[in-house]
């Protein structure tokens, strides 16, 4: 055993872990760290590791790729499907597509390539990648407009067909002289997405089933998931479908079902996936070669650029128009064409065949991705707060526990510190009015834990348990809400003093708060504005703006806005 060899890559992912604490305080992307990482301990750089096995970088990279999607699945609501999932499949299709031929066009002006082989390098960059958006929307703080978001977010989880779909082709036309056919490729994409979508939603549904049937050790829980999950990608590739799609559509379904553990499973889950993703871009940092990108730079610069700042937008903006988006949220979209780890990995496939330009695509596509990463990873948060598109995150307990007891049913053991200013005044157990079916199981303080006596009195700084199912939570989370955030994200500031119902009307809004509405008429009930004045579906942080009033969407149900804040505004 080579005692050398785990020490050096052990301390790789200790320097890395160490080094990611920059991504928060300079607003660097972590995958960034941990490519350049990779580089720094390659061949070329100060650790001089020479590591150039191409099929176990790919076997690795899938199986990487497998965990993350799995994880983001797992975080996807189903309801984001409801708002996203038409111009997020329009992305992931047309929109690669799109993309895939314009860059095809640039490379081919820029890098003076045969035709085929520029369309070959556009379809390897044309998709975005999933680890790195769920990573820096997901592990920023970032809590986008549900519109936004889950149009992001199912796009790059469901766009990698398409480019697998081009890739294949296109090495496969290559590497037969250009005599493959177009029939055969169109049958395969068909399967990618076909048996993809069958497999991962019926895959989900049978491992949900048997997280539910079997009595296991907790710790069992998420490797059972997590083994699961890679039993349904490995299947659906060998069947010849989309095993990337369909391990996703699976963490979707699996996150969105009654299973059991899922606190828990979602924790290590969290964990997995980001081992996934810094073994992942460690192991691409060291495939790479920086001297062989130097050559590329002035050309791969003008690529990168073009498909950041031209390609990206084109895409975007010609196929998700129609579907309610307003100018800020359309170019927030336009703005996170991250490409990642998947554009790498696909740039293996003319290594693995063969082709004579096969490393050239690799470092081109290399090359795109640390721009994107470097350019558009440091400016999604920024530009979402300049573009007003975040909004108030749901409060959460500081710790959940599932109690796995049949007798308990759904119930958990969850804990909320008191650290809002209203706590400053202390009140008794009895005062705090919480949901149905909750109790309070005790409070920490000073390192003890109290019986939670109706009379005993609780404070800033204490750590009330309670045992609640999760339907309680947003209530729970009001009444024991943490330390808001600050400034403009503010509940009081972003949502407005008044908190009104969607289906009270115009005319009781104008006479008890003295306000006239012209525009509208009074038998209008305020959920009827949002869908009056918005395209598509409304979502929480929509507004609609009446004369001295702003109306903001504060919850949403089926379509319709349930909850209204009103903000009076100066004019």
């Amino acid at each position: 055993m080579d005692h050398y060899l785990i020490l050096i890559i052990a301390a790789m992912l200790v320097m890395s872990i160490l080094l990611s604490q920059l991504s928060s305080r300079v607003g660097m992307p972590v995958l960034l760290i941990f490519l350049a990482v990779g580089m720094l301990m390659g061949e070329d750089g100060a650790g001089g590791i020479r590591f150039d096995d191409f099929n176990l970088g790919f076997v690795v990279a899938n199986l990487a790729l497998a965990v993350i999607l799995l994880d983001g699945g797992m975080r996807t609501r189903a309801a984001t499907f409801r708002v996203a999932l038409k111009p997020a499949l329009l992305l992931a299709t047309i929109g690669v597509f799109i993309t895939a031929v314009l860059a095809g066009l640039c490379a081919w002006l820029v890098f003076d390539l045969h035709w085929m082989v520029a369309l070959l390098i556009g379809s390897i960059i044309s998709s975005t990648d999933a680890a790195a958006v769920f990573s820096l929307l997901q592990g920023r703080g970032l809590n986008l407009n549900e519109r936004v978001s889950a149009t992001l977010e199912i796009e790059s989880g469901s766009n990698d067909p398409m480019a697998i779909f081009l890739t294949l082709m296109l090495v496969s036309m290559l590497s037969a002289g250009g005599a493959s056919s177009i029939v055969d490729g169109l049958i395969m994409l068909v399967m990618q997405f076909g048996i993809g979508s069958i497999t991962g939603v019926l895959g989900g549904f049978a491992i949900a089933l048997l997280s539910n049937k079997v009595r296991l050790t907790a710790s069992f829980y998420p490797l059972m998931v997590g083994g699961a999950g890679l039993c349904v990608f490995a299947g659906t590739n060998i069947l010849g479908g989309s095993g990337f799609l369909a391990i996703y559509l699976a963490g979707v379904v699996v996150g969105n079902r009654p299973v059991r553990m899922l606190p828990t499973i979602l924790q290590v889950h969290d964990g997995l996936a980001w081992l996934a993703q810094l073994c992942l871009f460690l192991m691409l940092g060291l495939l790479v070669s920086p001297s062989e990108l130097v050559p590329l730079m002035g050309g791969g610069l003008i690529f990168s650029l073009a498909l950041i700042f031209i390609i990206r937008p084109v895409a975007v903006l010609s196929v998700i128009w129609p579907f309610g988006f307003n100018k800020r949220e359309l170019l927030y979209i336009c703005w996170v064409g991250l490409r990642g780890a998947v554009p790498i990995v696909l740039a293996l496939f003319p290594i693995m065949a063969g082709l004579p330009e096969a490393r050239d695509l690799f470092h081109i596509a290399f090359f795109v991705v640390l721009v994107s990463l470097l350019v558009q990873g440091t400016s999604l948060a920024p530009l979402a707060r300049r573009l007003g598109l975040e909004v108030p995150a749901a409060k959460e307990p500081y710790r959940r526990f599932p109690l796995d007891v049949p007798a308990t049913g759904d119930h958990e053991l969850m804990l909320f510190p008191l650290r809002d200013d209203r706590w400053d005044d202390p009140r008794p157990l009895h005062q705090i009015q919480l949901p149905e079916n909750t109790s309070v199981a005790g409070v920490f303080r000073n390192h003890r834990c109290l019986a939670p006596n109706p009379e005993l009195i609780v404070s800033r700084g204490d750590v009330v348990a309670v045992f609640a199912v999760p339907d309680a939570l947003p209530d729970l989370s009001q009444t024991l809400s943490d330390k808001p955030a600050a400034g403009p994200l503010t509940e009081r500031t972003f949502f407005g003093d008044f908190v009104l119902n969607g289906d009270a009307l115009l005319g009781d809004v104008e006479q008890v708060y003295g306000i006239e509405f012209d525009e509208l008429p009074p038998e209008l009930s305020l959920a009827e504005c949002f869908a009056r004045r918005t395209k598509g579906h409304p979502v929480v942080g929509d507004k609609v703006i009446l004369g001295p009033v702003v109306l903001v969407a504060r919850a949403t149900e089926s379509d319709q806005v349930t909850k209204v804040g009103l903000k009076m505004v100066d004019v």
